[in-house]
Order: structure tokens, then sequence, then C-alpha cells
């Protein structure tokens, strides 16, 4: 199956740490919500969903460090992940990380990797 690249968002959406950029995309016939954050000058993506159960993980929009800004956390559980792999580093998740997506980001946008 061939890749193509969806436009999620520009570079400059996303700043180090900051507040995550959200979005939808479709998973097993309809639209779910996803996220991208920017860590040590990589951004990565995930579906926003908690590896416990499924609930969105941000505590307001966008929202999805804790207050180090080093460890994403679910708002309802607790739950921390690693921002540069979505492995579960403690709490509920039980070890059960984040699901990843594939991102690029190429002349100042960010762009998602989508199977036709």
């Amino acid at each position: 199956m061939a890749e193509e690249l969806r436009l999620i968002c520009s570079s400059g959406d996303v700043v180090e740490a900051g507040k995550g950029f959200r979005f939808t995309v479709e998973r097993y016939g309809r639209e779910v919500p996803a996220f991208i954050i920017r860590f040590r000058s990589v951004v990565y993506g995930y579906f926003n969903e908690c590896g416990h159960v499924p609930a969105e993980l941000d505590w307001m929009p966008g929202e999805f460090f804790d207050d180090s800004k080093l460890y994403l956390i679910c708002s309802i559980h607790g739950a921390l992940y690693a921002p540069d792999s979505g492995r579960c580093l403690g709490g509920r998740c039980q070890g059960k990380g984040l699901k990843p997506l594939k991102i690029r980001e190429i002349d100042e946008k960010i762009l998602l990797e989508q199977k036709r």
C-alpha cells in the first residue's frame, strides 16, 4: 500500500514542550482524536487516548505535558508517558503506552504519513 502525506499544521504551531496541536484521524472507519507535541526539538504524534482506558489525555485542550514539561500526563488517571516514545512510565497505564502516529516535519510543515 502506498503512503501519502497529509498536512496537519505549520511547524510554528507546535512549540517545544508547550501546547500540543489537536486534530483528528480516520481509524477503523471513524474520526478519532489525535495530537502532536514537540519535545527536544522533534515532533511526535499520538492518538489522544490514555493507555489505561479510552479517555483523552489533555486536561485542557492541547495541554498534554505535566508541570515539569518532561512527561505527558493523563488528566484523569495521572499516568505518565515518555513524550518521545509514548512509553508508559508510571501510573495506571500498567505498561500500555500511547499509540504513535507517523509524523514528518518538512519545510516548516508538520505532516501525517498515512496509508492510501
